[in-house]
């Protein structure tokens, strides 16, 4: 690949990977929940996990999609329903010095597992691999999802970051439980180009 596209790839991976979504509304929640470090684990799953994602569609699973179409259509009833899970969860989240009610932050593997079932991340991927892959085979897949490796932690960072600055506002249960109910709506409102698509 040579440079100039290499460059457009990792613009392209750093807008996409910093601008709203699922990934970093999650984030700016946990961020305030939870703070920084604990919030760590959550980041390095998205990082890791959304590049092996995009090496692994660069390999062809994409197409697979449009061989069967109805799997498409599980992938996205099965993405639909879990973030509206996550949307509840994070909408009746309990403030943390409630202990152990007061939930967990997501770990590193749930952060990577998270990736498939995020609709916004299957977009980022086969758009990638779809204008970024210069020829086939796993040699140009890796290199995008390099790309996006070398952007995406800083991009997220920003989100988790925001989180723990906003957390200074939220001193009361009320101001929590409406951030979280504010955090819950954005997440669902994300998923309705999803629905109209």
């Amino acid at each position: 690949m040579d440079m100039t596209l290499f460059f457009a790839l990792l613009t392209f991976a750093f807008v996409a990977s910093g601008t709203p979504g699922p990934n970093n509304l999650m984030l700016l929640a946990s961020g305030a929940n939870f703070g920084f470090r604990r919030t760590l684990p959550h980041m390095l799953g998205i990082s890791l996990g959304h590049s092996f994602m995009v090496f692994v569609i660069g390999l062809g699973l994409a197409q697979l999609f449009e061989t069967v179409p109805v799997l498409r259509q599980i992938l996205v009833v099965v993405s639909l329903a879990y973030m509206l899970w996550l949307a509840w969860k994070i909408a009746h989240a309990a403030p943390p010095k409630e202990g152990a009610a007061g939930g967990k932050p997501f770990t590193f593997w749930q952060a990577v597992a998270f990736q498939w079932v995020n609709p916004k991340a299957w977009i980022m991927a086969i758009g990638a691999q779809t204008n970024y892959a210069q020829g086939e085979g796993w040699t140009a897949a890796a290199i995008v999802g390099l790309g996006f490796l070398m952007v995406n932690f800083p991009a997220i960072t920003v989100w988790a970051w925001m989180g723990t600055e906003v957390r200074r506002l939220l001193t009361n249960t009320r101001r929590l439980r409406i951030f979280n109910w504010t955090m819950a709506t954005l997440l669902v409102a994300s998923l309705l180009p999803i629905l109209v698509h």
